[in-house]
This record gives C-alpha cells, structure tokens and sequence, in this order.
C-alpha cells in the first residue's frame, strides 16, 4: 500500500512526526499548497502545539511555484491520461515505472525567468 493513498489530515501530521531526518528541537519550515488537508483545523491545532514547525503555503492558484505539480502534471499527460488501468494495482505499478524511467534520465528543472521578471 502506497504511504498516501488516502488524503487525510492526520497522515500528514503523522508523517511529520515520523520522519526522522530532521533533528530534534531544529526548527522545521514546510512548503505547503493550499491543498485542504494542509490548511485542515486538525494541522493548524498539531502545528499550534508544536511551536518547531512551521507551515508555509504558496499562493492558491500558484501550482507552477510547485516543483511536485509540475512533475504530477507531466506523469498524468505524458503516463496515465489515456490509459487503461484494471486495478489501483495496475495504476500504481504505471506510476512506479514513469517514476524509475524519470529517475533514470533526471533533468534540472531550469527557471527560464529572472526572480524579479516572476516577481512582476
């Protein structure tokens, strides 16, 4: 079973607390979209209580900020639009594969504007 099938406030929260990369008491800054479950009266009590984290989310309508959208973007037209999937299964094993061929040919995601000409 995939980690986030299932978009529920609480599997963010509890995601949050099991990573284990972050160093205890180091302050954490978390890029959020305005997604429901990331702004959802449950994670803004969690981050209340835990004064070390902190949410910080873009601009509603501002997917192109979003490095995850764009890429979620091009697996959907360029992978999964047209196809035919019998099973969840077989979606996430559509998935897998675009993600290995992805990771296998990355490419650096250039920004073709200056900070100022985005900023205008």
């Amino acid at each position: 079973m995939w980690r986030w099938q299932r978009h529920y406030a609480e599997e963010g929260v509890d995601g949050l607390l099991r990573d284990k990369t972050r160093p205890p008491g180091k302050a954490s800054h978390t890029i959020a979209d305005n997604y429901g479950t990331h702004n959802h009266a449950r994670v803004i009590a969690w981050l209340d209580r835990h004064s070390r984290w902190n949410f910080h989310y873009t601009p509603t309508s501002a997917s192109w900020l979003n490095a995850v959208e764009g890429f979620f973007s091009a697996l959907t037209r360029k992978h999964i639009k047209r196809g035919v999937f019998r099973s969840v299964v077989d979606l996430q094993a559509a998935i897998d594969r675009y993600i290995e061929a992805h990771n296998n040919d990355p490419k650096p995601f250039v920004w073709t504007q200056s900070a100022n000409r985005i900023l205008e």
